[in-house]
């Protein structure tokens, strides 16, 4: 019955995996191939390539790294990014060569990708990236626009630009109306929602060559004679070796990197399972591989036919699958039909494609991250001196402004209350050794300093620096007082006792610390107070005071807060609150007498009136916690403070409660009647008439939280629920 079951469950799955390939999958991989088609032909023109090349390349790229790839969802095929560095290739190896680079590129990527090293590419900023792409879209822009206006494109881009303005006086009229047509269409047709099915690429060509064909137009047709047939095999190129190996490396980082950002993009579009970069980038490999052998372009994963590939619908790999065998059959079958494209039709595509890859959104977005300089620079480099040229300055111009960042060191001066604050942050260097420098030559003779380093790196000649200085200044009067903040990295180094690790071991904040964990063994308990007061001064005063000063006329807390005047509660601490937020009240035992009780007691109700009343908050808490002592006295004896006693009668109602009630399986006595206690203060706060006529209109609300030690964790305690067991409070 197993066998049986399991044969089922299997053949069910087959069939569910086939229903999804032709429902979802193949209508998907039909609008790939009309995109890829005609940008596949264009990208061969920008390349310098037989047009037959770029079929090659999306067959081979949809096929063959459609089928192994770590992306369910990434297309791959010739990419306009490479456009460049094929065009200068084929000009000095010829095409066949060519053919052999991309072939030895696809090996090397074979390689990495067994070695898994495909995350490392991440590593490239993709401010380098984006910045090559526009660079490169430049390029391709300005040279496919000789093409429209019925010339030749020059060598570089600025030759282009030079050679433009005679060019477009010397134009052939029916190319350009060819051109023009084209880019019309792709401007349209994208804004016409009902004709959004058909690609705009696919019906730009088909509605210009349509159009030369029915006016006779005198323009350059595409030829596709002898179909797959007209690319030659790879012939091994001749000249430099180390410039063939520099080729053969650059082609194949250059496809490798824009294909794993890709496959990165592709995650953020879908919900299906995530890529394998190692996986992608030796399917890449295998890709180039083989289209190299057969004289087809590199191939890449491409953005714009894996949007679409997503847009459409796809599920699973078979839809980049199929989309390059309807790339084969219709080369192979309609090669005649393609052959009517004008040739200035797709050097429009081409030119509005180059267009739309220069992408001011993305310069928009490194802007937050101050890499806008590396965008255009990266541009700049590629169109004016060249592509490989481009990125090594664009990557170098990366790692300075890394550097930059990992070296930064702000230096603050501050006078407070007759003492100098000097504040360091971030990785004291030598390169911030000027900055420190001129900081320190502000201080007065003979001034009292305190010197806060919250540094995570101090190297040798910081240290000299600053210790030079320290030392000058005390035997001239002055005082300084070193306070390390987030690493002793120069308490170690003074005292000689460091061996220079990377990173020295973190310390604890400290600001939540108590004061024992932080004075010295010799200090005297009497001075903690004013210790901390002085730090207080020192270090947290001229942060909070903006803050204060804004509240220092009026107060607007959203709570009332009641809890025990246990030492080891903190409000703040517990409920992540600031200045401004809670209008506290703590008592032994965070009890609240009830309403009109003996004896009398007004503190509390004059916090709830005032609370309610004047400062409008909405809700109140009463916070217990674990091993309450004024809960301790409730179950044995009270002690003989007579004040105590009389408080602790505000807590008979929680004990008589306690008693009543079953106790739980998993807490002890104690702790029971902690948290009994704290729903019970609920009840007392309901006797007042006017917090029991607030809550029942819905304007006020009622809550009970309890503290553990042990756990450090705050639970929510919930009226309607036993005891036992309590759930932890839990945010987002």
């Amino acid at each position: 019955m197993t066998g049986g079951n399991g044969a089922v469950t299997q053949g069910s799955r087959g069939r569910d995996k086939l229903t999804s390939v032709l429902r979802h999958d193949l209508p998907a991989s039909l609008v790939v191939f009309l995109v890829a088609v005609p940008l596949s032909l264009g990208i061969s023109v920008a390349s310098g390539a037989p047009l037959a090349a770029g079929l090659v390349a999306a067959v081979v790229g949809g096929i063959v790294a459609g089928a192994l790839g770590g992306s369910v969802v990434q297309v791959s095929g010739p990419a306009a990014g490479l456009s460049l560095v094929v065009a200068e290739l084929v000009q000095v190896y010829g095409w066949r060569a060519t053919c052999m680079i991309t072939l030895m590129a696809g090996v090397l990527q074979l390689l990495l990708g067994m070695f898994r090293v495909a995350r490392a590419a991440l590593a490239v900023s993709p401010a380098v990236v984006h910045g090559m792409l526009a660079g490169v879209g430049i390029v391709i822009a300005l040279a496919q626009l000789h093409i429209v206006l019925g010339g030749q494109p020059q060598r570089s881009a600025l030759e282009n630009l030079i050679e433009l303005p005679e060019q477009i006086i010397n134009n052939h009229a029916h190319g350009v109306a060819a051109g023009v047509l084209t880019i019309l269409v792709l401007l349209v047709w994208t804004r016409l929602p009902k004709l959004k099915v058909v690609p705009a690429p696919l019906a730009a060509l088909v509605i210009a060559s349509l159009t030369a064909v029915a006016l006779g137009w005198d323009i350059t047709k595409v030829d596709l004679t002898g179909g797959f047939g007209s690319t030659a095999g790879p012939l091994w190129p001749k000249g430099d070796w180390h410039a063939i190996v520099g080729a053969v490396v650059l082609v194949a980082v250059l496809a490798g990197v824009e294909s794993l950002l890709t496959c990165v993009a592709a995650d953020r579009m879908h919900d299906g399972p995530r890529a394998d970069l190692d996986r992608e980038l030796t399917a890449q490999g295998a890709a180039n591989l083989i289209s190299g052998t057969l004289g087809g372009l590199p191939i890449s994963g491409v953005v714009v036919r894996t949007t679409t590939n997503v847009r459409a619908g796809a599920r699973s790999r078979w839809s980049a699958v199929l989309h390059g065998m309807w790339v084969l059959l219709a080369t192979l079958a309609f090669a005649s039909i393609i052959g009517l494209i004008p040739l200035e039709a797709l050097a429009a595509l081409l030119l509005f494609i180059g267009v739309k890859m220069v992408n001011l959104g993305n310069a928009k977005d490194l802007s937050g991250h101050g890499e806008m300089p590396i965008y255009f620079v990266t541009m700049g480099a590629v169109v004016v001196i060249g592509l490989a040229e481009g990125i090594v300055i664009g990557l170098g111009l990366a790692a300075i402004i890394a550097l930059r960042r990992l070296t930064w060191v702000s230096v603050e001066v501050q006078q407070h209350a007759g003492r100098w604050r000097i504040a360091v942050t971030g990785s004291l260097t030598f390169l911030g050794v000027p900055r420190l420098s001129e900081a320190l030559r502000t201080i007065p003779t003979g001034a009292p300093v305190d010197l806060d380093l919250h540094v995570d790196f101090m190297d040798h000649a910081a240290f000299e620096t600053l210790h030079a200085w320290r030392l000058e200044h005390e035997r001239t009067g002055g005082t300084v007082d070193i306070d390390e903040l987030h690493d002793d990295w120069y308490s170690a180094a003074a005292s000689g006792t460091r061996v220079y690790p990377a990173k020295s071991p973190p310390q604890l904040d400290r600001w939540y610390l108590p004061w024992a964990y932080r004075r010295g063994a010799a200090d005297p308990v009497s001075e903690d107070l004013l210790t901390g007061t002085r730090e207080y001064h020192r270090r947290t005063a001229p942060l909070v005071q903006p803050l204060l000063t804004r509240l220092a006329r009026k107060q607007t807390p959203s709570h009332l807060f009641i809890t025990c005047a246990d030492s080891r509660i903190v409000p703040s601490l517990i409920t992540a609150s600031g200045p401004g937020d809670l209008f506290t009240v703590r008592n032994i035992g965070n009890l609240v007498p009830r309403y009109g009780s003996a004896p009398l007691d007004d503190s509390v109700a004059a916090a709830v009136e005032y609370g309610v009343k004047v400062l409008g908050v909405r809700t109140i808490t009463v916070c217990g916690h674990s091993g309450c002592g004024a809960m301790v006295a409730l179950l044995g004896e009270a002690p003989e403070l007579p004040s105590v006693q009389r408080w602790l009668r505000h807590g008979r109602q929680s004990l008589a409660r306690f008693v009543a009630e079953s106790p739980g399986e998993q807490i002890g006595p104690l702790d029971r009647l902690c948290r009994t206690n704290v729903l019970q203060q609920l009840d007392n706060l309901r006797t007042y008439p006017m917090v029991e006529g607030l809550e029942r209109a819905g304007e006020l609300e009622l809550t009970a939280m309890y503290f553990d030690f042990e756990t450090a964790r705050v639970h929510v305690l919930s009226e309607e629920e036993p005891l036992s067991p309590v759930p932890e409070l839990r945010t987002g």
